[in-house]
C-alpha cells in the first residue's frame, strides 16, 4: 500500500497553481501568492489553496451570498450576543462588536503569557467561556466552535497571517516542524511528502495544494460543513493509516503553529471553500 500511495503521488499530472486573483465581495483583496517566509528552507513561493481549485469552486468563495460557510458564521453572530454562563455575559459584553476582533485570527496560534503556553484560537475561545463567562467550553471541533472561529476569521479577511515563532513560542514551533517532516502510518507519509514535495500533483481525483491553513475554517464540498484545522489534521494522519493525535492536544497545537507560520504573508481568507 505504501507503493501505491507513492505511485499515486509521483505519477499524477502536475498542474501549476492558476493565476486567478481572489477578491471577495468585489472589495476584500486577498493575497494568494507571495514570497515564502525566511524560515522555509525548501519553498520559494507560497500559495493559498484557493489557487489550486477549479474555477467553479473558486467562484463560490468570491461572494458571501454564494459561500455556504457563511450560514454557520451567521449562527455565530447570534451566539456572539447571547448571554451564557454564571457571570451573565456574552462575547459582546467584553469585546463589543465582533469587528473589534479584526486582526486576531492573523496571529493565532500564539504564546499567551497569562496561560503560560501556546494557544490556538479555539483554546482562547474556551478560555473566555470558562474563565470570564462561567459557561461550558465548546468541544474542540464542534459545530459551535468552528462557527465562532469562522466569525472571528471573517473580520480579519485580507489581513496578512503573522504568527510569531520566536521567544517562548519557539520550542512549540520546533516540535510542530518535527511533526511536519515525520513519516507516519503504514503508508509512511509526512505532511511534507504531499504538501511540499508534491503540491500541484494529482492525488486520486484532486490536486494537492501546499496545505496552507490561512483559509480555515473551510467549507468542504465533500462533507458540506465548516471544518477546523485540527479536524483536517486528524483526517490527514488517519489517511496515512496511523493512530492520530487528539484535536486540541499539544501535538496538533504545535503542528498548527508551524503550518500557520508557513503561510505568513498570505491573507486570512476564512471561511474559505474547498473540495
Amino acid at each position: 500500500m505504501a507503493f501505491s500511495a507513492a505511485a499515486g503521488l509521483s505519477g499524477g499530472a502536475f498542474a501549476d497553481p492558476d493565476e486567478d486573483q481572489l477578491t471577495i465581495n468585489g472589495e476584500i483583496e486577498i493575497v494568494t501568492e507571495t514570497a515564502a517566509p525566511e524560515h522555509l528552507e525548501y519553498v520559494d513561493t507560497i500559495y493559498s489553496g484557493w489557487r489550486f481549485r477549479s474555477d467553479e469552486t473558486q467562484a463560490v468563495q468570491m461572494d458571501d451570498f454564494d459561500n455556504p460557510g457563511m450560514i454557520f458564521v451567521e449562527a455565530a453572530m447570534e451566539t456572539w450576543d447571547t448571554v451564557e454562563g454564571t457571570e451573565g455575559k456574552s462575547c459582546a459584553s467584553c469585546h463589543n462588536d465582533v469587528e473589534t476582533m479584526a486582526g486576531v485570527r492573523a496571529v493565532y496560534p500564539k504564546y499567551v503569557e497569562a496561560a503560560g503556553e501556546v494557544r490556538t484560537l479555539e483554546h482562547q475561545i474556551n478560555g473566555c467561556r470558562e474563565e470570564r463567562m462561567g459557561a461550558e467550553p465548546y468541544k474542540y471541533t464542534s459545530g459551535d466552535m468552528v462557527a465562532m472561529v469562522g466569525l472571528i476569521s471573517m473580520v480579519s479577511r485580507g489581513l496578512p497571517v503573522n504568527v510569531q515563532i520566536d521567544g517562548p513560542a519557539q520550542s512549540t514551533w520546533e516540535k510542530g516542524k518535527e511533526i511536519y517532516y515525520t513519516r507516519y502510518g503504514q503508508l509512511e507519509l509526512s505532511c511534507a511528502n504531499c504538501h511540499e514535495d508534491n503540491y500541484g500533483n494529482m492525488i486520486r481525483a484532486d490536486h494537492l495544494s501546499q496545505g496552507q491553513i490561512n483559509g480555515f475554517p473551510t467549507y468542504r464540498l465533500k462533507n458540506t460543513k465548516l471544518n477546523s484545522v485540527h479536524a483536517r489534521f486528524k483526517g490527514c494522519v488517519r489517511d496515512t493509516m496511523a493512530h492520530t493525535f487528539k484535536p486540541g492536544g499539544p501535538e496538533f497545537t504545535a503542528l498548527e503553529l508551524y503550518v500557520a507560520s508557513r503561510g505568513n504573508g498570505l491573507s486570512v481568507e476564512g471561511p474559505s471553500v474547498r473540495n
